[in-house]
């Protein structure tokens, strides 16, 4: 838009429309150069102010060409008549002289290189070996060969001559370089640069005035010096093609041999006097010993060090090695010598450790006032990625080839082709990598001076000028400093969680101490490891592993990088190969689950939880494949063990009520117990959750079960026509948890005991009721009891009225009649664990107070019931452990198991509740310990009975878990009783004996204290 297009009425026009600050100093400059009039900018030179307005400072931009116009000694109709036909060069030389001075003061001390900037001059940047032409050509060198070589080109020019016309060659490269950054700045038409085409760029620059230095070097020293043998070896950012505009440049200097070493070190140390006078300084210090080391040494010298001295860092470093000048075939045998090194530097001890405490001290370094715009080494910084991006390679590099790249970006991008970064995070990384260097290289422009640090509060117009460099303007009310800033934070900020997430990922240091042949996982030395972990059958785990890793995909490198660490981690399991083979079916089953494998990498604590799950348990594994969204839990401790049993109920049956099919509804319910119980298990393998917590978990999600089943059978059998209550149910329904889903003491296995009780709506017969029940609760034992991969989801109703040949459903006052006429002692004992767990609540809360003078008897029980209850408990000890038991390791029956302890409560319960309401429980432990409380049971009884029912239920569930199959014996296979023993939260390498010696021992301490209660005192002892 031209000035007068956007001028009010009867205004005067101003620069200042145009971003100029001084605008009367502007305007004058403008009218000399004939682009401005009273109305605004001249129409033939309005294409000129335009862009003079979108350089970064519009008034440096004026000033220069001022000054570079009288420097030519062109008019300023001819000058204008070069920039109003060159789009190129008006973008090139304003967005260069709108942002450096420095480039302003070297056009106006050689004004013949603004002919570089025209179009057509130069197409394309220069490669290395025309930067060292040019270079060569200003200090009179001539011949072919390599500079700094027998028979290289050696350099006419010596001295301060040739230092000076090497500065000013070198400088007028660096312009052109920095143009072509620019340009697309002040014209968005003119061809555009990416970041690592000026990184390159700029390093090919930095090789050719090595080399020419070299060439000068070898011109000023003596014939036999200027022959030494000698490779310049380029480090850090110049090896890693990744330079910056001012930077110095890091080397490594080898000789030949012995006899070289000294010429080569005068050779070498008149190259880095050369260079740093005519273009940057040449560092040393990453040489072996660093700067109190010898300059150069020979290739052997070099290898001796870094194979008995050399420090963590050094490796490091030695990643961006390239030979760059003199001797190239010297320095191809160094880099392919250390090589080997570098990828082999992970397996030393306190590898990573090592690196993220360099990173740390760095860090430290950073002065607190500069730590908010410190864009190279604070939080956030360029080191932080490229300290990520490095350890990753030097980890992962060791097994492969492909990642071994020196250049950070394209580092990245491998990391994250091959699975050991995230494909986001490394595109996340990667370009805020870029946007943190080419502010860099914006900074450095303004004077060429070497400088990482953001202008200050202070200093506004500069952050403007820096703002509009990288191609950001003013947005809203924001200036184009402030939208920086806010971008510069955006940036730091997300390196810096990235760089935490990978640089402190466990992964690496588990993977780091696999030693680099076991990461091929195909070798011989394979077998032999794996051998030595305690694989059973190291082929067969071999057979899993190449199965696993088969060919060439994504996934198949993340498994690659995943399963050292895995198999190391198993080995540390009861059951290695039964864990890997898990862990091949859960691979296998959620190959198609975009997350899993991420999530296995990029959170090590989910690896290394998940491995000692698979080593340890049958039933994980199983419902993992059914339930893998648990699998994310595992990185969160509090999701994983905090949740409360009564919001997990809550939550399932609101999402089971949305299920107007019964068939629908129980599928819903099941799938969600199970996304329980796994939740459950895994928390409870991993020591995450108390015993009594997990027993009323798994009690809650039960019974959750129960009420969702019941409410969809409820609705479906409600509809049908033979009920004719328009979809109102005639009956209400509660169920009655009896055994340990009464008790809330649940294991992984058990049945679901209960009764169901029912009573007819308001003007519904008796009758009808019935049926209704009847038929409800017969659906749900059919829709429950359907053959699942789950844990079996039976519910047992034998406890009820009459046993078998009783009827499934009662009414509240059908159990009252039946127990007050008919009831017999083990039906009161039954009684005892009664409590409302589905269903209508009134109705279960009155059920409840109505049998309480049934199970809590008035004035105890007489000596009869006494001797009959004694005398069932010798039958069932004598009749129903299973044939072949060991009555000393069965959990259920055996001596001192979960039936002589929970007897001898009941007992107590029966005799003393009617006068201590206090017993009045139905948890066997909280009933043991008000036992205590009120004097019927000694302190010491109490806590001997509570030990051996704890260890039994927490043995029975571990059998469960182990085996993914309930069952009440201890196991006899070493292997199964070990991972009993781990479920259990013995460590790793306990003695199976040591683990029967403590069961036994409890048990056998409960045993005594049941013969003496239960059996041997007289009725009416307390």
């Amino acid at each position: 838009m031209t000035q007068s297009g956007s001028q009010r009425p009867g205004s005067m026009p101003s620069p200042a429309r145009y971003g100029f600050s001084d605008v009367q100093r502007a305007e004058t400059q403008l009218r000399a150069a004939g682009w401005w009039s009273d109305s605004g900018p001249v129409a033939e030179a309005e294409r000129v102010v335009s862009a003079l307005s979108r350089a970064p400072d519009p008034d440096l931009a004026l000033h220069s060409v001022e000054r570079l116009r009288e420097a030519v000694g062109m008019t300023w109709p001819e000058l204008s008549a070069e920039l109003v036909t060159d789009k190129g060069l008006r973008g090139r030389l304003f967005a260069t002289l709108g942002v450096s001075g420095a480039f302003a003061d070297h056009l106006v001390a050689h004004p013949g290189d603004w002919r570089r900037l025209r179009t057509g001059c130069r197409q394309n940047m220069r490669d290395v070996d025309e930067y060292t032409s040019v270079l060569l050509e200003s200090v009179g060198a001539r011949g072919s060969g390599v500079p700094g070589t027998p028979g290289g080109p050696v350099a006419s020019l010596q001295g301060k001559a040739a230092t000076s016309a090497l500065r000013a060659a070198y400088r007028g490269l660096l312009l052109e370089v920095a143009a072509a950054d620019l340009a697309a700045v002040v014209e968005p038409g003119v061809a555009s640069t990416t970041y690592e085409q000026v990184a390159s760029s700029l390093s090919d620059l930095a090789v050719a005035a090595l080399r020419a230095a070299l060439s000068v070097a070898a011109a000023e020293l003596s014939e036999d010096d200027s022959v030494a043998r000698l490779a310049v070896i380029a480090m850090g950012k110049c090896g890693g093609r990744e330079l910056n505009y001012v930077s110095d440049v890091d080397v490594v200097f080898v000789a030949e041999s012995e006899e070289d070493v000294a010429p080569a070190t005068r050779l070498a140390s008149m190259m880095m006097r050369v260079a740093g006078t005519a273009f940057f300084e040449v560092d040393a210090a990453l040489r072996p010993e660093g700067k109190a080391g010898a300059l150069v040494r020979t290739l052997d010298g070099h290898l001796s060090y870094y194979r008995r001295w050399a420090r963590t860092w050094e490796f490091q470093a030695l990643l961006k090695a390239r030979p760059v000048a003199g001797d190239g075939d010297l320095g191809m045998r160094y880099l392919e010598a250390v090589q080997p090194l570098v990828w082999t530097a992970a397996e030393r001890q306190d590898f990573v450790s090592d690196v993220r405490s360099m990173r740390r001290r760095v860090e430290e370094h950073v002065p607190p006032e500069h730590a908010e715009r410190e864009i190279k080494l604070g939080r956030g910084g360029l080191r932080d990625v490229e300290f990520a991006v490095q350890l990753l390679q030097m980890v992962h590099g060791r097994s492969d080839d492909s990642v071994r790249t020196s250049a950070t970006v394209e580092a990245l991008r491998k990391l994250g082709d091959n699975g050991y970064v995230a494909r986001t995070d490394a595109a996340d990384l990667a370009d805020s990598y870029r946007f943190l260097r080419i502010l860099e290289h914006r900074l450095q422009l303004r004077r060429l001076r070497r400088t990482h640090l953001l202008p200050g509060s202070d200093d506004a117009n500069a952050r403007h000028v820096l703002a509009k460099s990288v191609g950001l303007r003013s947005s809203g009310r924001k200036d184009a400093g402030a939208v920086l800033l806010t971008e510069f934070r955006r940036h730091s900020n997300r390196v810096r969680r990235l760089h935490e997430k990978l640089f402190y990922r466990p992964l690496l240091e588990a993977v780091a101490k696999v030693p680099s042949a076991a990461l091929r996982l195909t070798t011989d030395a394979a077998v032999d490891r794996l051998s030595a972990l305690g694989y059973t059958s190291p082929e067969g785990a071999l057979r899993h592993i190449g199965a696993i890793t088969a060919g060439v995909s994504r996934r198949a490198s993340i498994q690659g990088t995943l399963l050292p660490m895995l198999l190391d981690l198993l080995a540390e399991t009861p059951d290695p190969d039964g864990g890997l083979l898990a862990y091949r079916k859960v691979s296998e089953a959620l190959a198609e689950t975009p997350w899993y494998l991420r999530l296995l990498r990029d959170e090590g604590a989910v690896a290394e939880r998940l491995a000692v799950l698979l080593g340890t348990s049958k039933l994980v594994p199983e419902l993992l494949v059914r339930a893998p969204e648990v699998l994310r839990l595992l990185s969160d401790v509090s999701a994983l063990a905090g949740r409360n049993p009564r919001e997990v109920a809550d939550s399932l049956r609101s999402a089971v009520s949305r299920h107007g099919d019964p068939e629908r509804a129980v599928a819903a319910a099941r799938s969600l117990r199970r996304h329980e119980m796994l939740r459950v298990a895994c928390a409870d393998l991993l020591g995450l959750m108390k015993p009594e917590a997990v027993f009323r978990a798994l009690s809650s999600v039960w019974a959750a079960v129960l009420e969702a089943a019941l409410d969809a059978s409820v609705r479906e059998v409600a509809r049908r026509p033979e009920w004719a209550g328009g979809g109102l149910p005639p009956a209400r329904i509660a169920v009655i948890g009896m055994g340990r889903l009464g008790g809330a003491e649940l294991g992984y296995g058990s049945d679901a005991d209960v009764m169901f009780v029912c009573e007819p709506a308001e003007h519904v017969e008796e009758s009808m009721a019935l049926r209704f029940a009847t038929t409800v609760v017969e659906q749900i034992r059919r829709l429950l009891g359907k053959p699942s991969l789950d844990p079996p989801l039976e519910v047992d109703i034998e406890l009820r009225p009459e046993g078998r040949s009783g009827a499934l459903v009662r009414t509240l006052d059908s159990y009252l009649n039946y127990y007050q006429r008919w009831a017999k002692v083990w039906e009161a004992q039954a009684l005892l664990r009664a409590r409302p767990v589905a269903g209508d609540e009134d109705l279960g809360e009155r059920f409840c107070r109505s049998i309480a003078t049934i199970r809590y008897p008035r004035g105890g029980l007489d000596g009869a019931n006494i001797r009959e209850i004694r005398r069932i408990k010798a039958r069932v000890d004598a009749e129903r452990l299973p044939r072949g038991a060991d009555p000393t390791t069965h959990t259920k029956l055996g001596r001192g198991g979960l039936a002589d302890v929970e007897w001898t409560l009941q007992l107590l319960q029966l005799r003393h509740a009617d006068e201590f309401p206090e017993l009045r429980t139905t948890s066997t432990v909280e009933g043991l310990r008000a036992a205590m409380g009120v004097g019927v049971l000694a302190e010491s009884d109490a806590d001997e009975l509570i030990a051996a029912w704890m260890l039994a239920m927490r043995a029975r569930n571990a059998v469960m878990l182990v085996r993914g199959k309930s069952g009440d014996q201890l196991p006899k296979q070493t292997r199964e009783l070990i991972a009993v023993a781990a479920a259990l939260g013995y460590p790793t390498g306990v003695d199976t004996g040591e683990v029967l010696d403590d069961y036994l021992r409890v048990t056998r301490r409960a045993r005594a204290v049941v013969e003496r209660i239960f059996y041997e005192e007289s009725p009416g002892v307390s």
